[in-house]
């Protein structure tokens, strides 16, 4: 199945959007991008949720092997948010220790730094994907982050094969879609009858909008130089991306896709997504990622 396909399957099923036998955009669709252009441009990114202000010190503490855990406890507890994810975490039947958690410090300890990492990130990152609202955002906050769980954790597990830093290609994984959150509220303005089909050419004109607010998320955010080189390096679909972070992103950023539409049906479960043209990884390798994805999230879908 090519790549274009899934990704307007994908779109449809975040936004809950029926098929359509159009090519487009048509001349209404036209007139929508137009509008929705024009929106993009006047979108004030800080009204989007806050990054906690003390998020850019831990992720460069963060990448130190020899960050102590009482200096990451003391950064995390600059933020009330931040004490009541990491205490929330190590209190679950998965991290549950033998002996109670009764400080920060313990609690940072428990979870060690890449447990860490993916809670900040999961901390800063699921309000920011779930906070759509009106009709078209219904389902697609839910739908965007279940997306992201996905996108990172198979960019991690391809950023490890390639050279890239673990955590940097998680993050990468987790926000690459954070602009569909806006594109999906901008839409709730312009489209009073979300019934009407949409054709697959105005679905690929919003996808890449979505991807630019993306990429200008990321800038504003002041995220790791390496994320946003990667985030920019997918901008253009006629250009695979350049760099070791941006491959890995983007054929993350398929599989995961993928995954999630099996999860709900919408494509076969053993969709072999192995042969991409111009994939720069071997085809083995992504057979094995899928697996993984496979593994670890139909398995948590089925114990959940």
């Amino acid at each position: 199945m090519p790549r274009t396909q899934i990704e307007d399957r994908f779109q449809r099923f975040v936004l809950d959007l029926p098929d359509a036998d159009i090519d487009g955009p048509t001349t209404s669709e036209q007139a929508t991008l137009k509008r929705l252009e024009l929106l993009s441009t006047r979108f004030d990114m800080r009204s989007l949720p806050r990054l906690p202000s003390v998020l850019p010190q831990l992720l460069r503490t963060l990448k130190s092997e020899d960050a102590a855990g009482g200096q990451l406890a003391k950064l995390v507890g600059r933020d009330p948010l931040m004490v009541g994810e990491v205490m929330r975490v190590t209190s679950s039947v998965y991290y549950r220790s033998a002996q109670p958690i009764t400080s920060l410090q313990q609690a940072v300890v428990l979870l060690g730094q890449d447990g860490l990492r993916q809670v900040l990130t999961q901390h800063v990152m699921k309000p920011i994907l779930q906070a759509n609202a009106g009709a078209l955002g219904h389902a697609a906050g839910v739908r965007l982050w279940d997306h992201a769980e996905r996108c990172a954790h198979a960019c991690a597990w391809l950023g490890k094969n390639s050279g890239c830093d673990s955590f940097e290609a998680y993050l990468a994984g987790i926000i690459c879609r954070t602009g569909t959150g806006a594109v999906v509220r901008l839409l709730d303005q312009l489209i009073a009858d979300v019934s009407v089909p949409l054709s697959p050419g105005f679905l690929d004109s919003c996808a890449r909008l979505a991807g630019r607010l993306s990429l200008q998320a990321a800038q504003h955010w002041e995220l790791p130089a390496r994320v946003i080189e990667a985030m920019a390096d997918g901008q253009d679909p006629a250009s695979p991306p350049t760099t070791a972070l941006g491959k890995a992103l983007s054929a993350a950023d398929l599989l995961a896709m993928a995954q999630l539409l099996a999860e709900h049906d919408r494509v076969a479960a053993d969709l072999d997504l192995s042969q991409g043209d111009g994939d720069p990884f071997a085809p083995a390798l992504l057979t094995r990622c899928q697996q993984d994805l496979r593994r670890h999230f139909t398995q948590a879908k089925t114990t959940g």
